[in-house]
């Protein structure tokens, strides 16, 4: 489609990649708010029954969506939205609540429908989180400002110091974890941003912590078979011809396990390490400040989930590293063997040009009795015509014929042999 403005075609993924920039804004919060948060994992084909079930809370309230879309903000009733996100593993479930107060976290979905909703659903709730966001005008927050029976409280000042937030990453009786965010000087949209990292540090710390349990399932299954290549390398060192083929039937069979804990672990491996980047990224923009006796949210994270991470970026390294050793063992297996066929070829040729010589000498000799033969024959022939002129008057001597007849007829038969050969020669080397 030309454009008037441009007088040119318009390229037909501008607008969607200029789009993506505005994804999934945060939804901007006033006053007091209770957030009820779900992020439920499912598998590659399910994806569309969830956007199924944003169209079906959007319709009992009176609205519409888009087909197809990525994520959604619609208004279920007076005082009460609902955000829908979807990702490539999970989808994310997301009610604001006005008031806050003392509204539970099944009060809230009560109210939004999302029972008569989530029952249809596939997938599990990987994540639940209930954030009370409260306005708070003081410029320092009440000592026992979160309430918990843990011993662990977690908190900072977020925003460079304009609210605080506060959690003990506790999945409590009712199943969600509890995050109290109190407003100090934070706008619309800043109060907006706060809770939507919150959410999604959590949500994506547990998406990452997936391949922990995948790491240390892998570990003993790793050990193991670097010790049997260890064994095998050890064995290939001192190794007959006769033990190359087992060998490397036996590399193979390594090879192919391995091929299998890789192509079983590397994605989830690599999502962990990018939905770690993300984590990373959102904790650097809560922009922390340490309040006095409490570790922030950033430490607390990173003494507890890098080990994790360091766990699983390790195992992958492991697989990667015994994928590796294998192909150089194989290699040097392959080497070996090369090298003895090599040798087996070049002991082939030297038996092959000996024969070739004797079938050489044992030719020349048959030449040279063929030569005498024929001569023989010849010169014979050549003595009965002598016989037969001397017995019709010509005198001859058949004997003095025969005689001078020997070194003829040996030259032009040696000739004629020498002559054929050479022709035989040219015709099997070609021209």
């Amino acid at each position: 489609m030309i454009s008037p403005s441009f007088a040119l075609p318009e390229d037909g993924q501008r607008l969607v990649l200029n789009d993506e920039i505005h994804a999934r804004p945060p939804v901007r919060l006033a006053g007091a708010q209770h957030v009820v948060y779900l992020a439920v994992r499912h598998g590659p084909g399910e994806r569309e029954a969830h956007r199924r079930a944003l169209g079906r809370l959007a319709q009992a309230a009176g609205a519409a969506v888009a087909p197809g879309v990525d994520h959604a903000v619609v208004t279920l009733g007076e005082g009460l939205r609902f955000k829908w996100e979807g990702h490539a593993e999970f989808a994310s479930y997301t009610f604001f609540a006005e008031g806050g107060g003392d509204l539970s976290p099944a009060t809230v979905l009560e109210r939004a429908g999302w029972p008569d909703v989530a029952f249809t659903l596939p997938g599990e709730v990987l994540v639940a989180i209930s954030i009370d966001l409260r306005p708070f005008p003081g410029d320092t927050p009440p000592p026992a400002a979160f309430e918990t029976r843990s011993d662990t409280v977690i908190g900072g000042a977020v925003s460079d110091g304009r609210g605080w937030a506060y959690t003990d990453f506790r999945i409590r009786e009712d199943g969600f974890t509890r995050f109290l965010v109190l407003n100090r000087e934070m706008g619309l949209g800043q109060a907006g941003r706060i809770v939507q990292r919150l959410l999604e540090v959590e949500t994506y710390r547990m998406m990452a912590l997936l391949a922990f349990p995948v790491a240390r399932k892998a570990a003993p299954e790793v050990s193991a078979m670097e010790t049997e290549l260890e064994t095998i390398v050890e064995r290939i060192a001192g190794a007959t011809p006769e033990d190359e083929a087992r060998l490397l039937d036996d590399l193979t069979r390594l090879a192919a396990r391995i091929e299998h804990l890789q192509g079983a672990t590397r994605f989830r491996f690599e999502a962990a390490e990018a939905y770690e980047a993300i984590v990373n990224r959102r904790l650097a923009e809560l922009r922390e400040v340490r309040i006095p006796g409490l570790s922030t949210l950033g430490e607390f994270l990173h003494r507890r989930f890098d080990p994790a991470m360091a766990t699983c970026r390790s195992a992958a390294r492991r697989v990667a590293s015994l994928a590796a050793r294998v192909t150089r063992a194989s290699a040097l297996l392959r080497t070996r063997v090369d090298i003895a066929r090599e040798q087996q070829n070049q002991r082939l040729l030297e038996a092959m040009n000996r024969r070739g010589r004797l079938q050489l000498r044992l030719q020349q000799a048959v030449e040279g009795l063929s030569v005498v033969v024929i001569t023989y024959y010849g010169v014979s022939l050549v003595g009965v015509l002598a016989k037969a002129a001397k017995a019709g008057g010509l005198g001859w001597n058949p004997d003095i014929v025969m005689g001078v007849a020997v070194p003829v007829v040996a030259a032009a038969v040696f000739g004629g042999v020498h002559r054929l050969r050479k022709a035989l020669e040219v015709k099997e080397g070609g021209p």
